[in-house]
């Protein structure tokens, strides 16, 4: 009864094409905001909010920048951390190399950094597709992180290989404690997420899902698909450059290549093919399923088999578990944890009768 737009009107299109075009769900956003930001802070101890909630949200944002580019242009790829890794040690070298660099600003140019290294690899696109496109991104995941590493200047000529992340500070406060840096993960996380979901509804994003669904039917009615496809890399590398450079700062603290493997690739691929291709919703329902899962897993075997099964079982166990139910998952609902979450607003819409 609460999920119902009885008596709310559209008098314009552009009121019927709002992000939120039922009023209950901006309540719904703005209380959900509001929730983890004003609430979490004051619940959530250390260990949730550095170990758990902050990952949560920045493998959201990558999830954000690869579903652009998968879920909604349609081009494949496996070089996600890469592109992370530029944003990561562009925004530590503008910060080391500019005296008073603003972070946010630092943080915007890595991930313009990382969108022109984008589109430096997203021009093999232009003829090719499919898993051949994906061959093209993986070689951008070994040159990158190879790239990173024989050349010493992008880690300020370290011996060691371990960055140690310059402090966060904005308009003279330091953020330095797990709540800070969760809040300005959260605020970070909720402006680009808006912006990409304003995005996808422009021309912009619609050329992309109309290259994405046939390609040569988009160039036929005017759609430029080397533009849509190159400005597709672009953005889609940008989010995950921003990533990348508060993965480093927010989350790790250290700068460095192997914290950007292919493992890492991998696991946000897997984010929005659980969470929901082309879903913004979806990205970060897929980002707490893959980080929280384990979690639950190890929690779940420990209390189960606490001191009678051997650690390496135990670890093997969890990882064969994890893996069944994510097959199992697939199988059950193909389109991700975002179409469970459509199918159950729409039979609330139509709760009590029935569907």
């Amino acid at each position: 009864m609460l999920y119902r737009e009885a008596g709310q009107f559209k008098a314009s299109y552009i009121e019927d094409q709002q992000i939120f075009p039922i009023r209950q769900d901006k309540i719904g956003f703005i209380a959900i905001l509001a929730f983890f930001s004003l609430v979490v802070p004051m619940i959530a101890s250390e260990y949730w909010l550095q170990a758990i909630l902050i990952p949560v949200l920045i493998f959201s944002l990558a999830a954000i920048g690869l579903n652009i580019l998968t879920g909604y242009a349609g081009q494949l790829s496996l070089g996600s951390a890469a592109f992370m890794a530029v944003g990561a040690f562009g925004a530590y070298n503008f910060m080391l190399r500019i005296d008073g660099m603003p972070f946010i600003a630092a943080l915007i140019l890595g991930g313009l950094c990382a969108a022109l290294v984008g589109i430096a690899f997203g021009l093999p696109s232009l003829r090719i597709k499919g898993f051949y496109l994906a061959v093209a991104t993986l070689a951008a995941q070994f040159f990158i992180v190879w790239a990173l590493v024989k050349f010493p200047w992008f880690s300020n000529n370290s011996t060691s290989g371990v960055i140690s992340a310059q402090k966060v500070e904005i308009l003279g406060f330091a953020f330095d404690t797990p709540v800070s840096k969760y809040l300005l993960t959260l605020a970070v996380v909720a402006v680009f997420a808006l912006l990409a979901k304003n995005l996808v509804r422009t021309t912009t994003g619609r050329s992309w899902m109309a290259v994405r669904d046939m390609d040569v039917a988009a160039e036929v009615i005017g759609i430029r698909p080397m533009r849509a496809k190159l400005s597709a890399f672009a953005v889609s590398s940008f989010y995950c450059g921003v990533a990348g450079a508060l993965y480093a700062y927010t989350y790790l603290g250290t700068v460095e290549p192997e914290g950007f493997s292919l493992d890492l690739s991998f696991r946000i691929l897997f984010m929005i093919i659980i969470g929901g291709v082309a879903s913004i919703m979806g990205s970060f329902l897929g980002a707490a399923f893959i980080v929280l899962l384990p979690i639950f897993l190890n929690v779940a075997m420990h209390a189960l088999f606490a001191g009678t099964m051997p650690a390496g079982l135990a670890s093997n166990l969890e990882l064969i578990i994890f893996g069944g139910l994510i097959i199992f998952f697939l199988i059950v609902e193909p389109h991700g944890l975002a179409r469970l979450w459509q199918i159950g607003k729409e039979k609330l819409r139509l709760w009590p009768f029935p569907h």
